[in-house]
């Protein structure tokens, strides 16, 4: 299991958790133990009691008399929930955020650029922290604090393990993205900084589809050129049609 850093103990604990149960680490009907969890992250049990409430409430897990819980059955429908929640969630905060600025913005484009020229040697825990700054950064800037409560709730934490080539690949798509959302907040786009956070968190979804990044005017452009095709395969069927029906005439 992960270490404990940076956000809020009781949210640290809860990604912690929903990451192991998303991940598979705790399996279905495991029970969890409130006191072997908080010796194992060393912490006092308040904050596992506080994260075990959060679970619950999601569905993630029942809680049981003894101060422990039992790990429910996880279906991919359940996870695809969540999902979608932080999705729309997340680009709401990236289009507030750029409606309200970042003031720190430069400062996180510089060092995902520093990240992003060193990435075949990073480790993933360096990784990991930069990009939950990025984000937590983010949602403060929305200014809302509902919206970053509820982010906070459906974050699935970091991931765990060494890095692999396959991480690797994740890791610098997903800084080209922060910086290209830093970006757009820095200036002020909100439309174009809520459609590259969406993209960004189907990556972390694992699910991408493709997208034509062009500017409007070129699609646009298919509309005159493909109204033209239209009028000039009319003209070719009514000359055919009057071709054929004087040559039946002349017949």
């Amino acid at each position: 299991m992960q270490t404990l850093k940076m956000v809020p103990t009781r949210v640290r604990v809860t990604s912690i958790l929903k990451r192991a149960i998303y991940s598979g680490e705790y399996k279905s009907g495991q029970e969890l133990s409130l006191t072997a969890i908080a010796e194992q992250l060393g912490i006092s049990r308040t904050p596992v009691r506080e994260a075990f409430q959060t679970l619950a409430a999601e569905g993630l897990i029942t809680l049981r008399m003894s101060k422990g819980a039992i790990v429910n059955k996880i279906d991919q429908k359940f996870i695809q929930d969540t999902f979608e929640m932080r999705i729309l969630l997340e680009s709401t905060a990236a289009y507030k955020a750029a409606e309200k600025g970042l003031k720190d913005a430069d400062t996180y484009i510089a060092r995902l650029k520093d990240m992003e020229s060193r990435l075949d040697s990073i480790d993933d825990k360096s990784y990991e922290e930069l990009n939950q700054s990025v984000h937590m950064a983010i949602w403060e800037a929305a200014d809302n604090q509902k919206l970053t409560t509820y982010l906070m709730e459906l974050w699935n934490g970091p991931s765990t393990g060494h890095a692999i080539p396959e991480e690797q690949k994740h890791y610098r798509l997903s800084t080209e993205e922060h910086i290209q959302i830093l970006e757009n907040i820095r200036d002020h786009q909100p439309q174009a900084a809520k459609e590259a956070m969406e993209r960004h968190t189907q990556l972390a979804n694992g699910k991408r589809t493709f997208v034509l990044n062009w500017p409007e005017w070129i699609f646009w452009s298919f509309v005159p050129i493909g109204a033209g095709c239209m009028i000039l395969h009319f003209i070719e069927f009514c000359l055919d049609f009057c071709t054929g029906y004087k040559e039946k005439e002349d017949k």
